[in-house]
């Protein structure tokens, strides 16, 4: 446990009581954030173990998603395709492992002939996939028989798992490609390196901001050795049908994805303009043809 989450978590409850009914409700996400932290914990234990721990989370992260994505509640698919990138580090260089997935809206019905499109801007329920993930990360550590190496405090906090819709993919995609061939700082963020300190630049998540940081050089050092991967670590990897055992090709899927919407479309047909019957004029009965309309400003009395 970090000296700061051991604070929040001695003294926090303190604040809110004393506090809660003025604070930001940021404020009180921050303070819950690191009151269930378990990065401390936790990532001590990945980054002593890391070729065992880094294959459980993608093991877990698989796992988890195939489980929900069979669920009728949600896609109902019994084959899912996605890729998984593993990730270690935070913009200032901090040791922060997590896995990203990037799946499409949908998978293969049992006999691969079908497309199970999901919602458009929905996949799976958050507060289903977190525990699942908790519990799967779990099992894969006992596994390994490494499970007495983690504090049992981290398996009784809640986890939060996050997954949004991202449109087509093509940010995400763009997003996740700087992490793929590059290492956690690039030599056009550092500013100086002077009497055994290190300036470079960083910014803040949503943020168009630089900022500057300082370190030590031997900081800086320890920081970057510990986002070298063990040797021979895939930290890209592929699932389902978009594995490379996958037996559905791809183009098979396109065309099934195509043929789904294809019939979507022709059940749900665009609405017939309704036009209304020509006004009769009541003195002759004769249709009336609209010539112009005239505002208040062109009507003279007297």
């Amino acid at each position: 446990m970090s000296k700061i989450q051991e604070i929040f978590q001695t003294y926090g409850p303190e604040y809110v009581k004393r506090y809660g009914n003025n604070m930001p409700s940021a404020h009180r996400k921050a303070i819950a954030a690191i009151v269930n932290c378990r990065t401390g914990e936790l990532g001590r234990f990945i980054r002593t173990h890391q070729r065992i721990a880094y294959s459980a989370m993608f093991d877990a992260a698989s796992a988890s998603l195939k489980k929900l994505a069979r669920d009728q509640r949600f896609i109902g698919a019994d084959q899912t395709g996605f890729f998984a990138v593993l990730h270690t580090w935070g913009r200032l260089m901090q040791y922060n492992p997590h896995i990203h997935v990037v799946m499409p809206g949908g998978g293969l019905s049992a006999r691969r002939d079908q497309w199970m499109g999901s919602e458009p801007d929905f996949l799976v329920h958050v507060k289903a996939l977190s525990p699942i993930y908790r519990a799967k990360l779990r099992d894969a550590i006992d596994k390994a028989g490494l499970l007495d190496h983690v504090d049992p405090d981290v398996w009784r906090k809640p986890w939060v798992v996050n997954c949004k819709a991202v449109g087509n993919g093509k940010w995400t995609l763009r997003y996740l490609s700087r992490y793929v061939f590059r290492v956690a700082i690039s030599n056009n963020r550092i500013i100086s390196c002077h009497n055994g300190m290190v300036t470079f630049r960083w910014r803040k998540v949503e943020s168009r901001r630089w900022r500057k940081t300082t370190i030590d050089a031997m900081e800086f050092i320890r920081r970057f050795l510990q986002h070298v991967l063990p040797t021979g670590l895939m930290k890209i990897r592929h699932y389902g049908f978009l594995g490379a055992n996958a037996k559905v090709p791809i183009q098979r899927i396109r065309e099934l994805i195509c043929d789904l919407y294809e019939f979507l479309a022709n059940l749900i047909q665009p609405p017939v303009p309704h036009e209304s019957p020509p006004r009769k004029c009541p003195s002759c009965g004769t249709s009336m043809v609209h010539r112009a309309l005239l505002s208040a400003g062109f009507i003279h009395t007297g």
